[in-house]
């Protein structure tokens, strides 16, 4: 089926969710990229932002609907991680079901017509969006990154220095069971005396 790399890459962005999630902790959730001013997302509004949003896409525009509600209670990070996986678990198999007819028909999104597979598409840059910021709200923190896309500066630094691309977790079970059990992540090398970026020296 024409369309099978969006559903392996809206089953990857899954992992990559949870795995951004994994590496905060309880007590990051109230965290802003600025304290003070409250334009910036907090983590929690991250995830409850990523859970309601992709459930109005997927329920409004893909006909989708997981028959539960968005929100884990009470909102724990451990249960965020729980309530997300399960969902995005039900909806790949609804992807998974359909045919190459479904993803080229068109439906309303917000004010404008398009086609699934458009709206998949765009719902999955959306997803890789909101997962940067937190990203960059784990580098405020000073926290160690597993890799996302590729190497990091915590996995070994630039892919053209054929640093490795580590995981926090090889799967979502994986995951789910090693933050239940306070954390079980792959270990990280770091970078030693190699450059973490293309302008070191700026």
């Amino acid at each position: 089926m024409r369309y099978d790399f969006l559903v392996e890459t809206y089953d990857s962005e899954r992992l990559k969710v949870l795995s951004v999630w994994s590496e905060f902790r309880e007590e990051d959730m109230p965290q802003r990229p600025s304290p003070t001013d409250r334009r910036g997302r907090s983590v929690h509004e991250q995830m409850v932002h990523q859970c309601v949003s992709e459930d109005i896409w997927f329920r409004n525009m893909l006909g989708i609907g997981v028959g539960a509600p968005p929100l884990p209670s009470p909102e724990t990070r451990l249960n965020f991680l729980r309530r997300y996986a399960e969902d995005s678990a039900k909806r790949l198999r609804a992807l998974q079901s359909k045919d190459e007819l479904w993803w080229e028909a068109e439906t309303g999104f917000f004010e404008v017509t398009r086609s699934r597979a458009w709206i998949v598409t765009r719902r999955i840059a959306h997803t890789a969006h909101h997962r940067g910021q937190l990203t960059a709200i784990l580098r405020m923190l000073g926290r160690d990154l597993h890799s996302t896309y590729g190497p990091t500066a915590d996995t070994g630094g630039l892919m053209q220095n054929h640093a490795p691309t580590i995981y926090a977790y090889p799967g979502i079970e994986a995951l789910l069971e090693g933050e239940a059990s306070g954390g079980r992540k792959a270990p990280l090398p770091g970078s030693g005396s190699k450059a973490v970026t293309e302008r070191p020296n700026q």
